[in-house]
């Protein structure tokens, strides 16, 4: 598949003949559940001609339908573009089509989605990950020059750890999350799932910078990194040594891989711990249900979405939410409602943000002493479909991405090594925020040392 770099050098009529070519390549893969049907055919009048790139279905483009993966938002319409998209507008990018999510952003491997499940294209009997998994399929599979995801607690980094992809997630507030379906206002962001470094940095570029439409996003200036891209940095990079004793044996050994590498490239490795994961896990489980409970109240059959129930407003309310969302999204409702409620306030969201607090102090500590710390992004590689028994086995899966989400630092993640039945291994980097550009020098060093191949 050519490269975004490649990409932005076509011609106009080059350009239309790699969107011919892609729709076909989509039609013939449709086993694969990268992308919703329904929503990727949609008239591309409003949408525009430009270099084609993958959209969560989760980012509103005008007169599209934006689902996020639920049966409550069918035939919505978005009235307006996302501030991202006008960004691709103005690059000469535009949206291809709507990849599958877990519905509403809540899930871990796309199995949630009321399209049905993504499949891996590496090994179709493993998860994609979640809940940007359509996004990262479809790079993987070829089916995308790149993608947008959206990464409330490991969504873009995780499913590209999974897929061989390259997953970014900007600090908070870098990148506008205007006409974004938002799963928790305090931790989600934007960012760009590509086949390789260089393109997760253009598309970061072209995504990145304040919009006063956007209450949250960050004021500082957003300077260029992709023409700054420099591998020959040296850098002194931390490991987290609890983080690592939890893993898999292939992630440890990957991890392995990856700091020899680095010393070859002539950074320098320290060594140090971090909160205990299940402290981390338990906060922003807490954080992200109650959040998740505020903001999708609205989704009440009134004002968005698909309306159920002829009787009372008692009865439309019960049947709308009932029908409308999935039994995860259900859950992740109830325990945030819960979380929020009078008695319960102190005794766990309060706590919550103390230990959100904590941990943002933690990686503030380390990164007095180190310009990046490497990490796992997930505990192992891509597990098969039915292997979450239960929802806290789901939430597990996360235990090395959300405290980046909690703390509101930049992570990119990349394929390091391939295990013995050729599934990838992914590590990530994370950096000091608004430090974007030292996450992508070191990422660019570590991929130009594994020399990663699909």
């Amino acid at each position: 598949m050519i490269t975004l770099k490649e990409a932005l050098a076509l011609s106009s009529s080059e350009i239309e003949s790699l969107r011919d070519e892609l729709k076909e390549k989509i039609k013939n893969n449709k086993e694969l559940g990268a992308y919703i049907e329904q929503l990727t055919n949609q008239d591309l009048n409003e949408s525009g001609s430009g270099i084609p790139i993958a959209i969560k279905d989760n980012i509103n483009v005008k007169n599209w339908e934006i689902t996020c993966a639920s049966n409550i938002l069918k035939g919505y319409i978005s009235p307006y573009n996302a501030t991202v998209i006008n960004k691709l507008h103005e690059a000469g990018l535009a949206p291809l089509g709507k990849t599958n999510m877990d519905e509403l952003a809540m899930g871990s491997s796309t199995e949630t989605s009321c399209y049905g499940k993504t499949l891996n294209p590496i090994n179709t009997l493993k998860v994609p990950g979640g809940s940007s998994g359509g996004s990262a399929a479809a790079v993987a599979a070829g089916l995308a020059v790149a993608a947008l995801g959206t990464d409330t607690g490991g969504s873009i980094r995780q499913p590209a750890a999974y897929c061989g992809c390259v997953g970014m997630k900007p600090t908070y507030g870098r990148v506008s999350r205007y006409g974004i379906a938002a799963y928790s206002s305090s931790l989600d962001q934007v960012g760009p799932i590509t086949q390789n470094v260089e393109d997760a940095a253009i598309l970061y570029d072209i995504i990145a910078g304040h919009d006063p439409m956007d209450s949250t996003s960050s004021n500082q200036t957003s300077p260029a990194v992709a023409p700054n891209l420099n591998p020959n940095r040296k850098l002194t990079i931390a490991v987290i040594d609890n983080f690592i004793e939890q893993a898999s044996d292939d992630i440890k050994e990957g991890h392995q891989k990856a700091v020899e590498a680095l010393e070859a490239a002539g950074h320098t490795i320290i060594h140090k711990n971090m909160v205990d994961t299940s402290k981390i896990l338990s906060s922003y489980y807490i954080v992200a249900t109650a959040e998740a409970s505020a903001n999708f109240s609205r989704l009440d059959g009134v004002r968005y979405g698909n309306r159920k129930g002829e009787g009372g407003l008692k009865e439309m309310y019960v049947k709308t939410k009932s029908e409308g969302f999935g039994q995860e999204v259900q859950k992740r409702i109830m325990l945030g409602s819960f979380v929020l409620s009078s008695g319960y306030y102190d005794a766990y969201y309060i706590k919550a943000q103390k230990v959100r607090h904590l941990i943002k102090d933690e990686y503030e500590a380390i990164f007095k002493e180190a310009d990046l710390i490497l990490s796992p992004v997930a505990p192992t590689t891509a597990p098969e479909f039915g292997s979450f028994k239960t929802s806290l086995e789901m939430y597990l899966s996360d235990i090395y991405t959300i405290s980046v989400n909690l703390a509101g630092l930049p992570a990119l993640s990349l394929p390091v090594a391939k295990n013995s039945e050729g599934m990838p291994v992914g590590l990530q980097l994370i950096g000091r925020a608004f430090d974007e550009q030292t996450v992508f020098d070191g990422a660019l060093s570590l991929e130009q040392q594994v020399n990663y191949t699909k």
